[in-house]
């Protein structure tokens, strides 16, 4: 083969760490794409000097690298969802196969952007835009395929898990942790999308799409955040035996497809519930290999760039398939995408946490309890500790049998409206991935 030409538009922390990797491992990345790989252009608006370019030609005008006739594969680092939406059908238009870091632009427009490379009979590929550097894309698309996926569940945001680690750990409050990762750069100046959940969202919709066959439904993943929980619930749930984890969750249920995102409490002895600090796992159950847990590195220059390359190696490889003998977008050939529903989330079926902020006098448990009882909800087990003196408010951790979500958030409506209890309550759903 003549030497396959890569056009790189977005020159920050990813972008730079592939044009690293790049240079420092071309020989082995060349022998094992069976041919010659170079960056023939790049597409930024500005320098980064954390890279060195060379002689390779630079424009800021990153749709000249779409449309460059010399380019054969674009790799789009931009991130966001305008510009890249785009640039990604522009170089589509332009017959180029594309790799991408980019979740959210694959979670809400990806089933347009497949549909169009189907068309001109090239590949998106997107392993990067999950969990960093782990290959969790070709494990579930390519490693399990002679399973039926049952469920998955992964930490897949490290900023929350990191915040969680050092609020169970330290002692610390979720603000004072935030302001630390900020200032890491775990966490934007604006945290929204990772401490509420939003980018796990994109993540769980493409790896459930990959597990499922099912088309990519951002709009219908349930999605709760981490900025709720207080220092005292994740001592609580150590108490129990349990670590709170932000998990995004799909599992296939009753004729339909959960697909949820929020606090999660897991029994300690299991893997994943020992993954701290910014790191990411996520762990599949098929039901030929059973479960299976992929761990590494979330984010970063390098890790993320060892997956960008790996598309680049991957595309390189089949740049003379015919388009039909590529592996498909999903893992599914198009036609064969399954139309399950997704579930709302009143319909799962889970164990709960409760954190209950109750009146420090006699009878209010067994009001509360009663309220359960006549929803049908068991118990599980309670702590209930007596208040300090003068002290009017005490906290009261319960922990349910399984029940339905919308049983049960009828039962908290209850007991929120007892004149014994304050404020809300905190509601952590349980799980023992088994």
């Amino acid at each position: 083969m003549n030497a396959v030409k890569i056009g790189l538009c977005g020159l920050g922390t990813v972008g730079s760490g592939t044009v690293n990797v790049l240079q420092r491992n071309l020989q082995v990345i060349n022998a094992r794409a069976g041919c010659s790989i170079e960056i023939a252009q790049v597409g930024a608006r500005r320098d980064n000097p954390a890279c060195d370019l060379g002689d390779i030609p630079v424009t800021r005008d990153i749709f000249d690298v779409a449309k460059n006739p010399e380019i054969d594969i674009l790799v789009e680092l931009i991130g966001g969802t305008t510009v890249a939406r785009d640039l990604m059908l522009c170089a589509i238009e332009n017959g180029k196969h594309v790799v991408t870091a980019n979740k959210a632009l694959i979670a809400e427009h990806g089933n347009e952007i497949f549909a169009a490379a189907k068309d001109k009979g090239v590949t998106v590929a997107f392993e990067a835009s999950v969990a960093g550097g782990i290959p969790i894309i070709k494990a579930i698309r390519e490693g399990l395929s002679a399973n039926r996926i049952q469920w998955l569940a992964g930490i897949i945001n490290g900023t929350g898990n990191f915040i969680l680690t050092e609020m169970r750990d330290k002692g610390r409050a979720f603000e004072d942790v935030l302001t630390e990762a900020q200032q890491k750069g775990y966490a934007e100046a604006d945290p929204t999308f990772d401490v509420e959940g939003i980018d796990a969202a994109h993540k769980l919709v493409i790896l459930a799409s990959l597990a499922f066959g099912i088309p990519l439904q951002f709009d219908k993943v349930f999605t709760e955040g981490i900025s709720q929980l207080e220092t005292q619930d994740v001592a609580y749930a150590q108490q129990l035996g349990y670590q709170i984890k932000h998990l995004g969750i799909a599992r296939r249920n009753n004729g339909g497809i959960e697909l949820r995102v929020h606090p999660t409490l897991i029994p300690r002895k299991r893997l994943i519930a020992n993954v701290d600090g910014v790191m990411n796992a996520v762990l599949v159950k098929g039901d030929a290999v059973g479960p299976t847990l992929y761990y590494g590195p979330g984010a970063g220059a390098e890790p993320t760039a060892s997956a960008v390359i790996a598309d680049i190696v991957d595309l390189a490889r089949t740049l003379t398939a015919d388009p039909e003998h590529r592996v498909p977008h999903l893992g599914f050939q198009p036609e064969s995408l399954n139309d399950f529903e997704v579930l709302p989330i009143g319909q799962v079926e889970t164990a709960y946490y409760l954190r209950i902020t109750a009146r420090d006098v006699p009878g209010v448990l067994s009001k509360i309890t009663l309220i359960l009882s006549e929803a049908n909800i068991g118990i599980e087990a309670v702590i209930q500790h007596e208040g300090e003196e003068g002290e009017e408010y005490v906290p009261l951790i319960i922990m349910t049998d399984r029940a339905i979500e919308q049983k049960l958030d009828e039962a908290v409506d209850k007991i929120q409206s007892l004149s014994t209890t304050k404020g809300d309550v905190v509601c952590i759903r349980v799980e023992s991935l088994g």
